[in-house]
């Protein structure tokens, strides 16, 4: 793929697979807005049955409408391109570095934050760079050409415009364009509704710790493979000390404690309404 010679630039949008940024890859596929040149997925390795079902008829659906969606999956040295079993390789000793989750720890942590996350740029934000490179014909390290310019389009809605951010690469501008029309995530839950697409799952890692109480009492109640996958994984933290720089016992809950052990009732179970804990999306893409 090159820039596209009628407007000077490669448009792609950064596909994560949930309701947003289905609903936008769809809208773009049928015409309702600027068709994209293309979308990228990338793949942590570790995202639920559900979430791969739904990205297997998103590709096929592309396929019969001929575009492309690039799966994509963090490919340096340290890694498998798989984040479980980066993290329990580490644990276990068998690496020296990785790209932590937002763990808790016990030890030395203020307040109630997490550790430094940096697996959304080595598993989400790099792999997409490193495609985009690719598509434009670019070898690793080889400068950009003046007057290269890239849009990279994301799923995010007016309920959040906290999330939009300027690119650090001068030749990329990211474009919102649910925002531009004034979707919110219930508009696109019902276009998807109406398009036939019924319910989109949820797109992120199995045991992601930024899941609130809500999401984990939803995985326990309806997926108990995935259950148990995250009760294990966070079993085998505890080992956590031996991950590079950190220090205490590590959990995926914020509590901090053992996930098969915490408290999921949500304020809708004691009678009362709570819409303030909605995940927030905070991979960022």
């Amino acid at each position: 793929m090159r820039i596209n010679r009628d407007t000077g630039t490669m448009k792609v949008i950064s596909l994560g697979a949930g309701v947003q940024s289905t609903a936008l890859l769809l809208m773009s596929i049928r015409g309702e807005i600027e068709r994209a040149d293309c979308a990228i997925f990338a793949d942590t390795g570790w995202e639920p049955e559900s979430v791969y079902a739904h990205l297997n008829r998103l590709m096929a659906y592309a396929n019969e409408h001929d575009f492309t969606i690039h799966l994509v999956q963090n490919s340096s040295k340290r890694s498998v391109g798989n984040i479980k079993a980066d993290h329990l390789r580490a644990v276990n000793g068998e690496v020296g570095r990785v790209s932590h989750m937002p763990l808790y720890s016990d030890a030395g942590t203020s307040g109630n934050m997490p550790l430094v996350r940096s697996c959304t740029i080595d598993y989400k934000i790099a792999p997409i760079e490193k495609k985009i490179r690719e598509l434009l014909g670019l070898k690793p390290r080889q400068r950009i050409k003046p007057g290269t310019h890239v849009e990279q389009w994301f799923g995010i809605t007016v309920d959040e415009m906290q999330r939009m951010r300027i690119n650090k690469h001068k030749w990329i501008t990211n474009k919102y364009p649910l925002i531009d029309l004034r979707l919110d995530r219930l508009n696109c839950e019902k276009w998807l509704e109406r398009e036939g697409w019924g319910t989109v799952p949820k797109s992120a890692c199995v045991a992601c710790p930024y899941h609130n109480d809500r999401m984990w009492r939803h995985i326990k109640d309806t997926d108990p493979s995935s259950w148990n996958e995250a009760v294990e994984f966070d079993k085998a933290m505890r080992k956590g000390d031996k991950l590079p720089g950190v220090k205490g016992n590590v959990y995926v809950h914020a509590s901090r404690k053992p996930l098969d052990q915490v408290d999921l009732t949500t304020a809708e179970d004691h009678g009362q309404m709570s819409f303030l804990d909605e995940c927030e999306g905070m991979c960022g893409v």
